[in-house]
C-alpha cells in the first residue's frame, strides 16, 4: 500500500472524532491520517480463526479477557495504529465503554498479520511502537513464509521465538494454548476442515 496523506489532524483527540462519511479506515501518524487497504480474503480468515481460538481459549479458562479485531492501540503522542487481532483485560475494554475503539493503555497482546504492503510496517515499525508502547507480547503472522514470530518484552526489547509449520505456538499470555502454525495458515484455505479451531 502506498500510504497516502489524507489529512493533518493536531490532535488524539480529533483523530477519534475524524469520520470522512466513508468505510476508509486509517492509522494516525504524526499528526497525518494513513489510510490501510481492505484486508484480503486470506487476511480475513486467518485473523478470523486466530480470533476464534483465542476467545475460545479465554472461554476454557474462565480468564478476564476480551480479543478484539482491528482495533485501534495508541504507540505515541502523536501515532495510533489498527491492530489485526489484539487482546486486552476486561478491566481496559470497561474502560472504552461509550469510546472509540482505541486502546490507550497495552493491550496484553497484539498479533499482525503481514501482506505484501505492510512487511516494514508489521516487522520494523510496529515492532519499535509496540515495544515502546511496552505491549506484552506482540504476534507476527507471515503467511507469505509460513512463519509466525512470537515477540516477548523483556527489560522495554522484545525477545524473538519464531515458530513454523507443526510446532505448537508458544505464548506467555495464553501458556496452555494448543495451537500450531500450519493450523493457522490452513485457516485461509476455503473449504478444508483444518480451518476449524483446535479443541
Amino acid at each position: 500500500m502506498t500510504a497516502i496523506t489524507v489529512e493533518r489532524l493536531h490532535s488524539f483527540e480529533d483523530y477519534l472524532q475524524y469520520d470522512d462519511g466513508t468505510a476508509q479506515r486509517y492509522e494516525w501518524i504524526h499528526g497525518r491520517l494513513e489510510p490501510i487497504n481492505p484486508p484480503r480474503l486470506e487476511h480475513f480468515l486467518i485473523a478470523k480463526f486466530i480470533e476464534s481460538c483465542l476467545e475460545a481459549e479465554i472461554k476454557r479458562q474462565g480468564l478476564p479477557r476480551i480479543c478484539f479485531r482491528d482495533a485501534g492501540v495508541r504507540t505515541g503522542p502523536t501515532k495510533s495504529r489498527l491492530a489485526d487481532v489484539c487482546v486486552a483485560t476486561l478491566e481496559q475494554a470497561q474502560e472504552m465503554s461509550q469510546q472509540s475503539l482505541v486502546f490507550q493503555t497495552p493491550p496484553l497482546l497484539v498479533i499482525e498479520i503481514v501482506s505484501p504492503e505492510s512487511v516494514n510496517r508489521d516487522y520494523r515499525y510496529k515492532r519499535s511502537e509496540y515495544a515502546a508502547a511496552e505491549i506484552p507480547e506482540y504476534w507476527i503472522v507471515d503467511p507469505m513464509v509460513n512463519q509466525i514470530s512470537v515477540l516477548r518484552l523483556e527489560e522495554g526489547l522484545y525477545e524473538e521465538s519464531q515458530f513454523t509449520q507443526t510446532q505448537p505456538i508458544v505464548s506467555q499470555q495464553f501458556a496452555d494454548l494448543n495451537l500450531t502454525v500450519d493450523q493457522v495458515f490452513a485457516a485461509a484455505n476455503l473449504g478444508t476442515s483444518s480451518s476449524e479451531s483446535p479443541s
